[in-house]
């Protein structure tokens, strides 16, 4: 069964979005880039993204809400993560963290499911791998890296993500 997911920053778009039927807002690093200004989303902070998790909370009364984990939020230990997933629900109130990286990030996303945080994956283009990545571009591109990214889902499932975001790959 399809479901919608959309992005949001703030109260306002949280209440319409969720009065309109969304199933699920995400609360975007991607704030950094939209609403911000920066041309990616690597400045983004743990307190900013705190900030805008508790404004789409305050707006939605049913949508699942799902905060980004910035950069840098989870990528130096697992401890970091699991302290910064902890802190997006608790003070940001949010039902779930997200995470980019398949493999690569699935000993902070066992640990952090293990201490009862519900995390979603995220593959294909990752925001905030952009200059490892040579730029926003199409990933998955081939068999060989398709393969990659059907390895990075499976990973990530096994670890115990709920769900996937996949940006910016062939169909």
């Amino acid at each position: 069964e399809p479901i919608a997911m959309v992005t949001a920053y703030d109260a306002s778009f949280a209440r319409l979005l969720d009065e309109s039927g969304v199933d699920m807002l995400l609360v975007g690093d991607s704030v950094g880039m939209v609403v911000q200004g920066h041309e990616n989303t690597l400045s983004v902070t743990m307190d900013q993204m705190v900030y805008h998790t508790q404004a789409v909370s305050r707006g939605s009364r049913r949508s699942l809400i799902v905060a980004d984990m910035p950069f840098m939020s989870y990528q130096a230990s697992v401890e970091d993560a699991v302290r910064n997933a902890g802190r997006l629900l608790a003070e940001g109130a949010c039902q779930a963290v997200k995470l980019e990286g398949g493999a690569r990030s699935t000993p902070a996303v066992r640990r952090i499911v293990d201490s009862g945080i519900p995390v979603v994956g995220h593959i294909g283009l990752t925001p905030q791998s952009v200059h490892t990545l040579g730029g926003f571009r199409v990933q998955g591109r081939g068999p060989h890296k398709a393969e990659e990214l059907l390895q990075d889902a499976l990973a990530l499932e096994d670890a115990g993500a709920c769900a996937l975001v996949l940006e910016t790959i062939p169909g």
